[in-house]
């Protein structure tokens, strides 16, 4: 999370997923939140099958970025910023969907 979050003022979300999946899971609940507090971020967790909390995580997220003035003033750069890191990695490690 550290590595790719440059401004300070970001805000961050772990996010647990496959929560469809409990007899498989490996992580609980606290220690997600846990780590959570100790990153500095939100936490939730959701399921991509079942869409569980899948729209809520962007509902906080959004939320959250109302809410830090800076975002509001600096987004369009904000925004460029994180297209331009997104693609210099993209390019560093020959693609993938995430970052």
């Amino acid at each position: 999370m550290q590595l790719y979050s440059t401004n300070q003022d970001c805000i961050k979300m772990l996010v647990g997923n496959k929560v469809d999946r409990e007899p498989d899971r490996v992580v609980s609940r606290e220690e997600g939140i846990a780590l959570a507090n100790k990153l500095g971020s939100l936490f939730l967790e959701c399921s991509a099958r079942t869409q569980e909390n899948v729209e809520k995580c962007f509902e906080e997220l959004a939320l959250k970025i109302t809410q830090v003035p800076s975002f509001l003033e600096k987004g369009c750069a904000t925004a460029r910023n994180v297209l331009k890191q997104k693609q210099e990695y993209q390019q560093s490690t020959g693609g993938g969907c995430c970052f």
